[in-house]
């Protein structure tokens, strides 16, 4: 019996990593509108989202008991197969959760924890069939298939009907209030406040609080059958305070409705989702204290936990201290949250998803049927609508800090609204709608119908979506297929596959916090660039010459490891390197977008000498299209197992790309340190790269006169030649118009 001591132990301390993760990922459900609008400093929100946790926490005991009956039935096991159950379900859970944090994505930890405990019930149910000598065919008995349908379906509806519900109140809002709402929010803002927060507090109460002690049977009836009463009395008197505030006090009663708002899905997060993380733990306790009620631990019934077995609330706060704290530092956590906030961002800026030919497709069929639907309007109507949603001169509303935030107030109420009121309405009625799909869907509908997926970005922002559905489903089969495979290994296997299993996920979760560090520090490189709060046209043009300058920095270093790749033959670095091509690209089009800005910034008196400017733009994009090719071309000859280059070829090149390297630094070094320089020493570099080419070109000819180089071995040498000569060239154009910046600026001062 010790070693079910220590399996209960472990279950614990692998609970406490689970909520972690686990809060991490859902974070994202309820931080979205208030991060994205930027409603108050970001310790407020969380304070206020700490706060709904704790709320939360203390209602949740009645949710427990899903993880003991709701995907099998425990009296058909008995206490060592509940263990091995709940061992593979927790051991598979953070690993999968970890996965999605360190790549950003959100996810359903309803949906993991249930297709978990099948995967492993089924394993387990299996292994003991076999031992048995039953049918196969008694498998029904021992699993609750009709959950997992319902998870199913959840997803389905999920998804359709929060994001068409999204996108219809988002028109509709904007219809009214438009995006100069200020003035129009002084009139109707009182029945405006007055819906919105009727609806949330009608979730916290149906949602939030429905496994709350103090909620009996007869009060949570209560509330069900007086729905239209509780919602219109809310109604009225939210109406009349609201009203109250924008005539007596200078209160925005939007950021007040985001936060309640943000308390309010907090709350019910913790309530119903934390059986998601300790409710595995509790149960396997309590299996164990059943277990010594009889008189052999080993086989004693479990049917005891078929009923209700009240949680203890040290246990709930204890947890709620450790999500709070997970939501106050976690890194990952604000990684998936900015996932949801930029793909429902107002304003242009760094995707974080490429284009697909599927989104592709979704956007040209989406487009096609608003050009019909267009031509069906009148044009009166069609007219008065589009001045509603027109942009053309209106002002951002400021964040808390006086920048432009990702959406404004109004979106991030409706997407509080609509999420509290579906998954409300889904609640009463029964319906397996899932928090995470209803939030996150609400969110991308109020985002198509408020135009942030413009022509310009709607490719990238469908990849996003499709991404992240993808991954919804993805997270069923990866919890069934691993669960059950580590159910079966800790059944058959016993305390050996334990240790192995959680050296595994301890190997795992270290590898994770390497890549996702690696994809932070380039991301928020990638951040670091973007001018996006500039407001000064001069500082705004020599941020963009030193950011030049590290890229130029960065091409030299990739260059560099594709000259070594080449010549040693080093298949794997190339490759490397292929997959990181898109790194320069994203780099060039963010000082490209910061271009643009600058340009945006300057009086109408500089306008006429702007045009040097927009020759960066092209400097940039050849200089990248330039590096990627050289890079594909050496990758591609060395996966094809080609002839490499010969002895003479390598040390022809190695002279071109000291020339090159050269030309790169220096240029570099001017850029970014806005050093003092003269032209024609940089230019030198390039004088003597030309006779070079030159002197190769007649060697290289000779060679292949001789059939000493193939056609494939002269084809990449040139290739390589003629990459190098190119980024020289465009290195150099951005080296003169930089000069020519700086005598303007002398001549100004």
């Amino acid at each position: 019996m010790e070693f079910y001591v220590v399996a209960v132990g472990i279950l614990f301390v692998v609970a406490i990593a689970d909520l972690m993760v686990g809060v991490s990922n859902d974070a994202v459900n309820f931080l979205n509108s208030s991060v994205g609008s930027r409603v108050a400093p970001r310790w407020i929100i969380l304070i206020v989202a700490s706060l709904g946790i704790l709320a939360g926490v203390t209602f949740s005991s009645g949710m427990m008991e899903v993880a003991r009956k709701g995907i099998f039935h425990p009296k058909l096991f008995f206490m060592p197969e509940l263990i091995a159950i709940f061992l593979a379900v927790m051991i598979t859970d953070i690993l999968l959760l970890d996965l999605f944090n360190t790549f950003g994505l959100p996810t359903s930890t309803t949906v993991s924890i249930v297709f978990e405990l099948l995967g492993a019930a089924i394993a387990v149910s299996i292994v003991k069939i076999i031992q048995t000598d039953q049918s196969l065919l008694a498998l029904g008995h021992y699993i609750n298939t009709g959950k997992a349908l319902a998870i199913i379906s959840g997803i389905l509806l999920s998804v359709g009907i929060a994001f068409a519900c999204g996108a219809a109140a988002m028109v509709i809002t904007r219809v009214v209030f438009t995006f100069d709402y200020a003035r129009r929010l002084k009139r109707y803002g009182g029945v405006w406040g007055g819906l919105a927060l009727s609806m949330i507090t009608y979730f916290i109460l149906i949602k939030g609080s429905k496994g709350a002690s103090f909620m009996t049977p007869a009060m949570v009836a209560w509330v069900k059958t007086h729905t239209f009463t509780i919602l219109g009395a809310g109604f009225v008197a939210f109406a009349i305070v609201f009203q109250f505030l924008m005539t007596a006090t200078r209160i925005n009663i939007l950021k007040l409705i985001v936060l309640i708002g943000t308390f309010a899905l907090a709350m019910a997060f913790a309530a119903n989702d934390l059986v998601n993380f300790i409710g595995v733990p509790l149960a396997s306790f309590h299996a164990y204290v059943l277990a010594h009620t009889g008189s052999d631990p080993l086989t004693t019934s479990m049917a005891a936990l078929q009923k209700k077995v009240p949680t203890n609330t040290l246990f709930l706060l204890t947890a709620g201290a450790i999500m709070v704290g997970t939501l106050w530092f976690s890194r990952k956590a604000r990684t998936v949250t900015r996932t949801e906030v930029n793909l429902g961002r107002q304003a242009e800026g760094l995707e974080r998803f490429d284009s697909s030919q599927l989104s592709r497709i979704i956007v040209r069929m989406v487009k096609r049927f608003i050009d019909v639907g267009s031509n069906v309007v009148p044009g009166p109507a069609r007219s008065w609508i589009q001045k509603r949603f027109d942009t053309q001169g209106h002002e951002p509303e400021k964040g808390y800090d006086g920048t432009v935030p990702e959406f404004d107030l109004l979106r991030a109420s409706v997407n509080l609204m609509i999420a509290s009121a579906l998954v409300s309405w889904a609640t009463s009625m029964k319906l397996p709608l899932s928090t995470t799909y209803v939030t996150f869907m609400v969110a991308m509908g109020t985002s198509l119908a408020d135009q942030a997926w413009g022509l310009d970005s709607a490719v990238y922002r469908v990849t996003g979506v499709l991404t992240v559905i993808g991954g919804w489903f993805f997270t069923a089969l990866m919890a069934f297929t691993v669960s059950l495979t580590f159910a079966f290994l800790i059944q058959t296997l016993g305390a050996v596959a334990i240790v192995v299993l959680l050296i595994l996920v301890g190997l795992l979760i270290a590898r994770n916090f390497k890549i996702h560090g690696r994809r932070e520090k380039a991301a928020n490189d990638l951040e670091l660039l973007d001018l996006k709060r500039v407001t000064d046209p001069n500082f705004a043009v020599r941020s963009c010459f030193a950011q030049s300058g590290r890229f130029l920095t960065a091409v030299h270093t990739d260059l560099g490891e594709c000259f070594s790749g080449i010549i040693s033959q080093d298949r794997k670095k190339l490759k490397r390197l292929r997959r990181q091509t898109s790194k320069i690209q994203k780099w060039s089009n963010v000082i490209v977008a910061n271009i643009f800005k600058a340009l945006r910034l300057l009086q109408q008196e500089d306008i006429k000498g702007a045009g040097k400017y927009t020759d960066v733009i092209s400097v940039l994009q050849e200089i990248s299209e330039s590096l990627r090719d050289v890079i594909l071309r050496c990758h591609v000859h060395t996966s094809n197992q080609h002839s490499g280059l010969l002895h003479i070829q390598k040390q022809e090149l190695q002279k071109v790309r000291v020339c090159t390297e050269n030309i790169l630094m220096e240029t570099a070094r001017i850029l970014h340190e806005r050093a003092p320089f003269e032209y024609r020493d940089v230019a030198a570099h390039y004088v003597r790269l030309k006779q070079l080419l030159e002197d190769h070109d007649q060697n290289q000819i000779a060679r292949i006169s001789g059939g000493v180089s193939k056609t494939r071995l002269s084809i990449l040498f040139y290739g390589v030649s003629n990459a190098c000569l190119k980024i020289s060239e465009q290195t150099l154009k951005l080296l003169v118009i930089f000069e020519e910046t700086l005598q303007l600026e002398e001549k100004i001062n």
